[in-house]
């Protein structure tokens, strides 16, 4: 046999198996479920690329990065966040079809936070769920703010406000009610 043959065959082979080998990866790797969060905050310029859930269990390191990351920038203050809230923003990037690349324009805010928004700023609540770590306000990159708000409602998962004129999504897991 001739080297270019031997050669030829032995590619042929080689790429066989290779295709095998790639065809079986999907079925040994569908029994992980990774959740990954990637986000900005910004106001601190922090970011973060965290998988915080793997086959179904969370990630306590991870959800101590996402609650800093969650912080109340102003006070400094950090509140452990419902752990629903990161899955619904992993959800609602999944439906999207794009990444779960979110800049986060607040998250957690301390009740002094809180109070002085509420003086200073149109439609903040006296009791808003971020006091609770139970709401973000956010915008998704690749994804328009009405398509954002519009998977949000369609999701019935709590409260969603739209905000376009300050270009952002308010989204909770309160009970369900829309602005």
């Amino acid at each position: 046999m001739s080297n270019s043959r031997s050669r030829r065959i032995f590619l042929q082979e080689f790429l066989a198996g290779c295709c095998a080998c790639a065809v079986s990866l999907p079925a040994w790797s569908a029994g992980t479920d990774e959740r990954r969060l990637l986000l900005q905050n910004t106001h601190t310029g922090d970011v973060l690329d965290t998988i915080y859930r793997v086959n179904g269990q969370p990630q306590p390191a991870e959800l101590g990065r996402l609650d800093w990351i969650f912080r109340d920038h102003r006070a400094g203050s950090v509140l452990p966040i419902d752990a629903r809230l990161f899955d619904l923003l992993h959800e609602l990037a999944a439906a999207a079809g794009v990444e779960p690349r979110y800049q986060i324009i607040s998250g957690y805010r301390t009740p002094a936070t809180n109070s002085m928004l509420v003086t200073t700023s149109d439609g903040v609540s006296s009791r808003s769920l971020h006091m609770e770590g139970k709401a973000i306000d956010i915008r998704l990159a690749g994804l328009p703010l009405a398509e954002l708000r519009d998977l949000a409602l369609a999701r019935r998962a709590g409260g969603v406000g739209y905000y376009p004129g300050s270009d952002f999504v308010h989204l909770d897991v309160g009970r369900v009610r829309n602005w």
